[in-house]
């Protein structure tokens, strides 16, 4: 059996260790007669590694320009236009009778971008979108059907939907609407065997388990329905930024005090950078209303931060989509369906804060900051609705008793200088420990981290798995064995990080 490697949704990774010209031309023929009769040729979905446009395609794939030439390389490339695509890429993979111990073995990667249909339904305020969409093609479409609806999820209009949902999936209206997975109707799957299911045929196991629980290792989701949220005609939001000449110090004290207790209704972030070789945070807000009801929320709450009326701008929805985006707010929203290649080196890593970190633990975090140009950290406040959101509802745990989340993040243009740049972050990381959660130290699924811990091979042990799975999901990891168990139980769909099956177990 030829198993598939799931990395993050839309790329999945099918391993082979058969010759490469025999697995082509074997698989390109079963492929053939298990897609369903269409009018884009074959040619046009299956690309061998000497095709013209296999470069190109393969570096669209990879966002992350860590892996570009540090990554093994496909045998050849799988570009589904339509559902039957993935199936016969699956079962193809299921017949070929190939070994799919070793992750080092030849694979082929499935590019789900083309799945990218968004069907917009204002009457029943639901959303039904193709995996390969991306967050800035959904908001655009709800956008051109009403602008007083949104979406719950990321700020990152490049993010594919299809991984950013599995994972859980926050933004700016999470703390009024809960993450984008607990938004999800429906959803369909194609699981080891080839088949599609909905909600209804999967069952309520795996339908819990892929939104939040990562879907890479449960199968290859195709599409979600969503459930739209109804959001004021007028937001407001303002951006300040503070040295620690300006009181920043003191005000991040505050911040951390009061931002998860402020009304839901009032989304106040914090990222931290470095400017001139000095620290700079930058508190930055949405708000669902306009501004006369916010002036006196914050003139209330949140004094220090001095605002004044020209502080605020007002907007819709899709303008605070541009906004939180990088782009003026006048940008032309077509702006949001630009698929970009990324251009930097990058590392992630995140954390939940329960307690507010004293000023010694914030004064070293600064030190630490100035060290590295390339840093940026999101501090993103919780409260609100996600802690009226049992930790149990989802895979995802991160609710009630968490005050803010943190991604710390470092990028960088030259490869020659990233074991200088990833020994920063870490190091960052290993500083943070006293200050963040504990029994298990907390991470979010979608800022994947394998200095966590991973898998080496699919006959992986339950407990070296749940080192770092119950980082990510908590005391629901073994809600999610299970499931993986019963859907999944020869671990077809593996990654670094994917849920093992109890087969393996002490």
């Amino acid at each position: 059996m030829m198993g598939i490697l799931l990395f993050y949704l839309p790329l999945i990774w099918l391993s082979s260790s058969s010759p490469s010209h025999a697995l082509q031309q074997s698989f390109v023929e079963c492929f053939s007669s298990h897609s369903s009769p269409q009018s884009i040729p074959i040619s046009k979905v299956v690309f061998t590694n000497e095709s013209a446009s296999f470069s190109s395609l393969l570096h669209q794939s990879i966002r992350n320009l860590r892996f570009l030439n540090t990554s093994s390389k496909p045998l050849f490339l799988v570009t589904p236009f339509h559902e039957s695509h993935v199936q016969a890429a699956v079962v193809c993979a299921q017949k070929k009778g190939l070994s799919y111990v070793s992750s080092q073995s030849q694979f082929i990667l499935l590019d789900l971008s083309n799945l990218h249909s968004i069907d917009i339904d204002i009457e029943t305020e639901t959303a039904s979108v193709e995996t390969g969409a991306t967050l800035g093609e959904l908001y655009y479409r709800i956008a051109e059907k009403s602008l007083i609806h949104g979406f719950p999820a990321g700020s990152c209009p490049t993010v594919g939907v299809g991984g950013h949902i599995s994972g859980g999936g926050f933004g700016t209206l999470f703390r009024k609407h809960g993450l984008a997975a607990d938004n999800v109707i429906d959803a369909k799957i194609v699981d080891f065997n080839g088949r599609i299911m909905d909600r209804n045929t999967m069952g309520e196991e795996l339908f819990w388990a892929i939104r939040g629980g990562g879907g890479a290792s449960f199968g290859v989701i195709l599409s979600w329905k969503l459930k739209l949220v109804c959001l004021p005609p007028k937001l407001t939001i303002f951006h300040v930024q503070k040295t620690p000449k300006q009181g920043a110090i003191q005000l991040f004290q505050k911040w951390q005090r009061i931002a998860y207790k402020l009304d839901e209704d009032l989304f106040l972030h914090v990222t931290i950078g470095v400017q001139e070789q000095t620290i700079s945070l930058s508190f930055v807000a949405l708000f669902l209303g306009p501004t006369e009801k916010l002036i006196p929320l914050m003139n209330t709450q949140f004094p220090e931060l001095g605002l004044q009326r020209e502080n605020y701008t007002e907007m819709n929805w899709i303008q605070s989509i541009l906004f939180f985006a990088g782009f003026p707010i006048q940008t032309p929203p077509q702006i949001l369906l630009k698929k970009s290649l990324s251009n930097a080196f990058f590392k992630a890593k995140s954390d939940f804060v329960t307690y507010p970190i004293p000023q010694n633990g914030l004064e070293g975090l600064w030190n630490k900051v100035l060290e590295e140009e390339g840093s940026y950290l999101i501090l993103t406040p919780y409260g609100g609705k996600m802690s009226q959101i049992s930790e149990l509802e989802t895979p995802f745990p991160h609710r009630k008793g968490n005050i803010f989340g943190i991604q710390y993040m470092v990028s960088w243009e030259n490869g020659s200088e990233s074991y200088k740049h990833l020994s920063w972050i870490r190091e960052v990381y290993a500083y943070m420990e006293p200050y963040v959660s504990k029994d298990p130290r907390g991470a979010y699924l979608n800022y994947r981290d394998l200095d966590l811990g991973r898998n080496y091979g699919r006959n992986v042990r339950y407990e070296e798995a749940k080192v770092w799975g119950l980082k990510y999901y908590r005391s629901n990891f073994e809600r999610l064995v299970r499931v993986k168990t019963k859907v999944d139980p020869f671990n077809f769909f593996w990654n670094e990080q994917s849920i093992p099956t109890s087969l393996y177990r002490s």
